[in-house]
């Protein structure tokens, strides 16, 4: 039975099959013993990528007291479910990721990790608190990467079109729906707007 790690762009948790091409943590251990979750999803403010790609590689997972590790479709889904690149792993992206934060003013240089974590992860989190959702958003409006959600339905904006989501691939080039609601954290948006383009699954190009 598949362990409910898979992480929608919403940032909720979903027991399916599918890993997807990126892994990431929530800061710590969150899960029990029998690998059933705890009622909070995250333990840290500290929601990071950890691995870019899982062809060929066998991991044990949900280990007693260690790091929950949650699976993403691709990049694209990360940052929509508040994670950002790691400046260990990913230095060249990271760096990418918080020059963008600091171009468009939410961030000054030489503020540590813990604000910029803040920033990435602080919106998804608060939703995931119970907040009020994150608004409705014409999608055209949105930077090519962001997702939105509409009637239910998830989608990627790219190339100035829709690619509807699922646990395995993109779909079909679709015209942008009239209005939707954003997923993408508004920090995220503006810094996608800098020039960043996040790793999307092949399916986006095929």
């Amino acid at each position: 039975m598949p362990l409910k790690n898979h992480v929608d762009p919403s940032g909720e948790l979903h027991a399916v099959p599918d890993r997807g091409l990126f892994m990431e943590i929530r800061g710590g251990c969150f899960h029990r013993e029998d690998r059933t979750l705890k009622d909070r999803h995250w333990t840290g403010k500290r929601w990071i990528l950890c691995v870019a790609s899982f062809k060929d590689r066998k991991r044990a997972l949900m280990q007693p007291g260690r790091h929950t590790k949650l699976f993403f479709l691709n990049e694209a889904t990360v940052l929509a479910a508040g994670h950002r690149p790691p400046f260990g792993r990913r230095r060249a992206e990271a760096s990418a990721f918080r020059d963008g934060v600091i171009i468009i003013g939410n961030l000054q240089a030489g503020e540590t990790t813990d604000q910029l974590d803040a920033l990435a992860g602080g919106e998804i989190q608060t939703v995931l608190s119970g907040a009020p959702q994150r608004g409705i958003v014409a999608p055209s409006a949105l930077p090519d990467g962001a997702m939105y959600v509409t009637g239910g339905a998830a989608s990627l904006k790219h190339d100035g079109a829709a690619r509807a989501r699922s646990f395995k691939v993109y779909g079909a080039r679709q015209p942008l729906h009239v209005s939707g609601e954003r997923l993408t954290p508004h920090i995220t948006c503006e810094m996608l707007r800098t020039g960043y383009r996040p790793i999307l699954h092949p399916s986006v190009t095929a």
